[in-house]
């Protein structure tokens, strides 16, 4: 089967005198999951609105396996859309909601059962075939709505923040079934959220976007653990960002001292001919060293002003004088307010941020 990619190139658009998307250049590979990343207002609806073909951009072309879909209208492009409201059909059963799209193509009916049934099993929920949308639960809907969308066999299903309006505990239990649908139908998800833990639970890529340009695009591995700016660091998890002085290729001077990197900072310099920027480390990567442990680099002395119980871990607000770090330590590692400790920072993960 030929592969079908898809590929956007300088797409840009406003809304009256706001630039909304700003030249974006991405190519999805066939079968992958994609997530759009970012907060309200950065862009990604829209993006998926241009994709699916309901909203035109200023400029540029959506290419789908190496034909130009740009001027073509929703309907005509091999592409599903699976909305926030889930759309159901108030008036026809789970089966003939799912049927629904076959049975506009005039397919066969038994290819219609065979196709159904199977799509059913996919998603769990091969015994509510009968029962009627207003029956069924958030969950329930959103299986519905997601084999409603694939039953069709698009070669791009859009996924607009499928899980928005369920619980905690259901959104996580449905972010792996979503996982395992995409994988066993082989079919290409671009998803849209502003959820962080749902991009990296489901996602081979995040595009990470911000005021309308993706300002990352890596594995969910990646774009956690190797933040290129600011932005990224405190949206994607939490990070304590350290301002610093470039001292040397892999050297460079905070306000509590120095510490050693791997990577080189390639920061501007300022009017007083510093060369100034910001590191990001998470509170995980943190360690606190006990009696027996020594580091010739990155160890400092604080003092422990708050411990937060967070239920799998304990949250440590540590004073290093000039500034103050966020810590994470296991539940049975007890510090208390007043304690002073030494504190590691491994040079592999201080992330030098490009702004």
């Amino acid at each position: 089967m030929e592969s079908v990619d898809l590929h956007i190139k300088g797409i840009q658009k406003s809304f009256g005198d706001k630039a909304v998307l700003k030249g974006i250049d991405v190519t999805i590979k066939d079968g992958e999951f994609v997530t759009l990343l970012g907060p309200s207002g950065c862009g990604k609806t829209t993006l998926l609105r241009i994709i699916a073909g309901f909203e035109k951009a200023d400029e540029g072309t959506v290419i789908l396996g190496g034909e130009d879909i740009s001027k073509k209208s929703p309907a005509m492009r091999d592409i599903n859309t699976v909305f926030q409201s889930y759309a159901l059909f108030p008036h026809l059963n789970v089966y003939n909601n799912i049927a629904f799209g076959l049975k506009s193509k005039k397919t066969p009916k038994e290819e219609i059962e065979r196709k159904v049934k199977a799509m059913m099993g996919v998603v769990n929920i091969t015994d509510l075939a009968k029962e009627m949308p207003s029956t069924l639960s958030g969950g329930q809907k959103q299986r519905v709505a997601l084999a409603r969308a694939l039953v069709n066999e698009p070669d791009i299903l859009l996924l607009d923040e499928p899980l928005s309006a369920l619980d905690a505990n259901l959104r996580k239990k449905l972010q792996a079934e979503l996982r395992d649908v995409q994988k066993k139908t082989d079919t290409t998800f671009i998803m849209v959220t502003h959820d962080q833990d749902e991009a990296i639970a489901v996602s081979d890529r995040v595009l990470v976007m911000y005021k309308g340009a993706i300002i990352q695009d890596g594995s969910p591995e990646d774009v956690y653990e190797h933040p290129v700016n600011r932005f990224v660091a405190t949206f994607i998890g939490e990070a304590n960002i350290i301002e610093c002085e470039k001292i040397s290729d892999k050297l460079i001077k905070s306000a509590f001292g120095e510490l050693v990197v791997e990577k080189v900072p390639t920061w501007p310099m300022d009017a007083s001919g510093k060369k100034c920027g910001g590191v990001a480390i998470r509170m995980e990567d943190i360690h606190v060293c006990n009696a027996n442990e020594h580091f010739e680099n990155n160890v400092f002395h604080a003092k422990i002003l708050e411990r937060i119980f967070r239920g799998d871990y304990w949250e440590l607000i540590a004073d290093f004088g000039p500034i103050k770090l966020r810590v994470m330590t296991d539940p049975d590692e007890i510090y208390n307010p007043g304690d002073e400790v030494k504190l590691y920072m491994e040079p592999q993960y201080l992330q030098v941020l490009e702004d």
